[in-house]
């Protein structure tokens, strides 16, 4: 990747790290942590495995894929920042996975490990929100194994809605969008993943789409709101919404979601994995 691209990712990205920002991103992945490991059971994860998560953040899916490798594998966590990755260390400490367990700084879409030294690369979250998805593929499928698996999770957020409708529902997801494409981000990126994925001349690529239901009282019934808050930086200085507006919107959207007759559907996400070419299949390198 260019010198200007990387410059622009990383000045880019629009979520903040604000309080309560590693709740939401746990809320998040403890939703979706169940189709996650039926994506991990699928490609064949298991022990003895070298697993790469990029753009792990404050735990990603470090747990599931620790769990699966064992004492015999072992998993790299690499994120950008160094706060989250510190939150995850101490999540991980707690669960007793630290032992085939490594956290490093350092940026995705120029990772500074070693290539072709993986049995797994898994992506999520992080094409569609920093942007340039050919390159971050290009850079994690660098870093498989020939034989190994590159697997992406990535949303579409057309899928979002809350039912009965609301305004102030309609009005934060079209924030949301608007964010995510003033800086280079796609929330629509799922819709194009397998072909993006089968184009970087993987084989046997798999294609599996989930979507959650919410009711009102869950954790993840917050979290439209919640990312609003998280992108308030960008949605309030790319003038998307005004200051006021955006309140008004954040308090009307949580009462709606507040009332015990009200559910939400999530974003739909996008499971995409295929093998790299030139190896004989998925089994762990000695």
């Amino acid at each position: 990747m260019s010198g200007d691209a990387g410059e622009r990712l990383s000045g880019g990205y629009p979520i903040e790290r604000r309080a309560g920002e590693i709740e939401r991103l746990r809320a998040q992945a403890a939703a979706v942590a169940g189709d996650a490991g039926v994506m991990l059971d699928r490609i064949g994860v298991g022990p003895g495995w070298r697993c790469l998560d990029l753009g792990a953040g404050a735990g990603g899916i470090l747990d599931l894929l620790s769990a699966r490798a064992g004492p015999a594998g072992r998993v790299v966590g690499l994120d950008a920042d160094a706060t989250l990755l510190a939150a995850a260390r101490a999540w991980l400490a707690r669960q007793g996975r630290l032992g085939n367990v490594r956290l490093v700084v350092s940026d995705a879409y120029r990772p500074g490990v070693r290539d072709g030294s993986f049995d797994l690369v898994h992506v999520r979250f992080l094409a569609s929100t920093a942007g340039l998805p050919e390159a971050l593929i290009a850079a994690a499928l660098a870093l498989v194994r020939p034989g190994g698996v590159l697997a992406f999770q990535e949303p579409d957020t057309t899928t979002m809605s809350c039912h009965p409708p609301h305004p102030a529902w309609d009005r934060l997801k079209d924030a949301l969008q608007q964010a995510f494409e003033a800086v280079g981000g796609d929330t629509r990126l799922g819709q194009r993943l397998y072909r993006l994925v089968c184009g970087a001349g993987l084989a046997d690529v798999q294609y599996r789409p989930f979507l959650i239901g919410v009711r009102s009282g869950q954790p993840l019934a917050d979290l439209l709101p919640a990312t609003a808050e998280s992108l308030r930086g960008t949605i309030l200085g790319r003038g998307i919404l005004g200051e006021a507006e955006l309140a008004r919107a954040l308090a009307a959207c949580r009462a709606h979601l507040a009332d015990p007759l009200t559910v939400s559907t999530t974003f739909l996400t996008v499971q995409v994995w295929g093998r790299k070419p030139g190896g004989p299949g998925a089994e762990p390198a000695p």
